[in-house]
């Protein structure tokens, strides 16, 4: 399914000053005194304007639309239920797809931090460049969490939840597959997308991911 980019309304008001009725006064002496000067322009009584507070997890509109469930477990639920979106893919093609559906996440309004993308192949080029660095500064960035986080297949269960994960199907065996889509099916808070051959991809599904 597309990903539609959220469109933000943004409720703004304003108060404009108040008119201060001038008193009409007489003063008790011959020469005339001049009316009070305007009260300083000062806040009303009632507090002004506010913002609405922005959303706390901002998701594609197919999510949102969805009926939220209701009762006590109601967050609890929506946590460990993401949708599940599937993008076709080669494996020679999944990484770029899984990039492409990064990107359209971005521009819909996600936080990088929302964003976590797993690998069952070749890794994705920056998390080899900062393995390069060692482990201890790779994990690093990945606990600030202010950024997207790209990891494979053989070293994510590290990985803690986010709100969305992406899994690039792009080779690997079918263990490193299965592997994947497990552990993404269970860090996903809201939506798991899957790139790579959908016939492998529902095959790995079926068997209870």
């Amino acid at each position: 399914m597309p990903l539609i980019p959220e469109e933000p309304q943004i409720h703004e008001s304003a108060q404009g000053p108040r008119a201060t009725p001038a008193n009409s006064r007489t003063a008790p002496t011959p020469r005339p005194v001049p009316g009070p000067r305007p009260a300083a322009p000062s806040r009303p009584g009632r507090p002004g304007p506010l913002r609405p507070a922005p959303p706390v997890q901002r998701t594609p509109r197919d999510v949102a639309a969805q009926p939220a469930p209701s009762g006590p477990a109601a967050g609890a639920t929506a946590s460990v239920t993401p949708q599940i979106q599937l993008i076709p893919a080669s494996a020679e093609g999944a990484l770029d797809a899984a990039e492409e559906a990064v990107d359209l996440l971005l521009d819909s309004g996600r936080a990088p931090g929302d964003i976590l993308l797993i690998t069952t192949g070749e890794q994705h080029p920056w998390a080899a460049h900062e393995l390069s660095f060692g482990e201890t500064s790779y994990w690093a960035q990945h606990d600030a969490a202010d950024d997207v986080f790209y990891t494979d297949a053989a070293i994510a269960a590290r990985a803690s939840s986010r709100p969305v994960v992406v899994v690039a199907v792009n080779g690997g065996p079918e263990t490193a597959a299965v592997s994947a889509l497990s552990l993404a099916h269970s860090r996903a808070g809201a939506l798991l997308i899957v790139c790579g051959d959908p016939q492998r991809i529902n095959s790995v599904l079926g068997t209870g991911v």
